[in-house]
């Protein structure tokens, strides 16, 4: 009933000011954090949605004020004389627990891809292979990736002498775990489940990230990356 009185007010005012047939849409969830929004009628009786409607028993009738003056803005033009308002409380004021990104950095002598745990030489179906890679942060690939995965789980064909990607991280037997270190040092786990029905042969296990690179006095570059495991059997249960 909230929405029908609200959408009936702002048409009224549409046409009011020479606006005939708009349509009229509430587009709820955009403004979901102003929780329920009851008639008058409704927030007398307190059940849940009018115990939930937190600015009172006329925050409807606020709404329609509001928005009809917008509409009326909007029919004659002249939405830039509209008063901005208060600014929202606090926001000069609030603490971040956000840090600054902090380049990616490989231990030692290795290189993002490198291999720190191998997988088992072999593995049953039902059982799990892990391998642990040298990583990078994985928001990286989250805002770079074009065409792959983080993760692929591969099987060598004899017949075109390729591996083929049969499972990814998008599959339920798959696990990528992302483990952070400090001063940019971080690994990666891959596990795949082996599930009973897979079919006998040999397989890797692909991971591809990005890594931040940032020189001094220089902007940071997003540099793709990836590496594969050994090669291992899996074998019937």
């Amino acid at each position: 009933m909230s929405g029908r009185r609200f959408r009936e007010a702002i048409q009224k005012e549409f046409e009011m000011n020479g606006r005939q047939n708009m349509s009229v849409v509430i587009a709820g969830l955009c403004n979901v954090y102003t929780h329920y929004i009851t008639t008058y009628e409704e927030y007398q009786v307190q059940r849940y949605e009018a115990a939930s409607t937190i600015y009172g028993p006329h925050t409807l009738s606020a709404y329609i004020q509001l928005f009809s003056g917008l509409a009326r803005a909007i029919a004659t033009d002249t939405v830039a004389n509209l008063s901005q308002g208060p600014d929202p409380p606090f926001f000069d004021g609030l603490m971040t627990p956000l840090t600054p990104n902090t380049p990616d950095k490989a231990p030692g002598s290795m290189a993002f891809g490198d291999v720190l745990q191998p997988p088992k030489t072999e593995y049953h179906g039902g059982e799990v292979a892990e391998v642990m890679f040298v990583g990078a942060n994985p928001k990286y690939s989250a805002e770079n990736v074009t065409d792959h995965n983080f993760l692929t789980v591969e099987k060598y064909e004899d017949s075109s002498a390729m591996w083929q990607v049969v499972l990814n991280d998008a599959s339920w037997d798959t696990r990528f775990y992302w483990h952070k270190g400090s001063s940019g040092l971080s690994n990666v786990t891959i596990e795949w489940h082996i599930a009973g029905t897979t079919p006998p042969g040999l397989y890797r296990i692909h991971y591809f990230g990005h890594n931040r690179k940032q020189s001094f006095l220089q902007p940071a570059k997003i540099l793709a990356f990836d590496g594969a495991s050994d090669p291992f059997q899996v074998v019937a249960p």
